[in-house]
């Protein structure tokens, strides 16, 4: 077994939760509104959300709560960064902030709550009717 590398110099990182697999915590306490991290993103559009379906990236695609149309609207959004990974909670303590600029589509997570350090990042996912019934959300 490796032993795992603590690198304080990041404001967060991984580490396996019970019944929900890899979960990220906080490194550094967060303060409500903080900037917990900032990752691009890759639309796509139906055809390829068939495809995706189809693959683990399933668990990681992400749906963005629409207020009102935007321009090139994408049916879903693959996530680069430890953003991709936080895991889903019906009482969270943060959530993903949506931006669009002439580089894409940019997915961030912010503190709704402050955050300890050493607490788990949590957010509500928008698509969770969309699981198929052999994955059970621990709330």
């Amino acid at each position: 077994m490796t032993r795992a590398i603590s690198d304080r110099r990041n404001p967060i990182y991984v580490r396996n939760v019970p019944q929900k697999g890899r979960g990220v915590f906080a490194n550094i306490p967060f303060k409500i509104g903080d900037l917990i991290e900032r990752a691009p993103t890759w639309g796509f559009d139906r055809s390829d959300e068939k495809l995706l379906e189809r693959t683990g990236l399933f668990e990681y695609y992400f749906v963005r709560a629409m207020t009102k149309p935007i321009r090139n609207q994408h049916s879903g959004y693959v996530v680069f960064g430890l953003v991709s990974i936080v895991n889903h909670s019906s009482n969270p303590n943060s959530q993903i902030v949506w931006t669009d600029e002439d580089t894409g589509a940019w997915a961030s997570i912010v503190a709704l709550k402050d955050i300890q350090a050493d607490e788990e990042i949590t957010h509500r996912y928008n698509n969770i009717n969309d699981y198929p019934s052999t994955i059970i959300f621990v709330k």
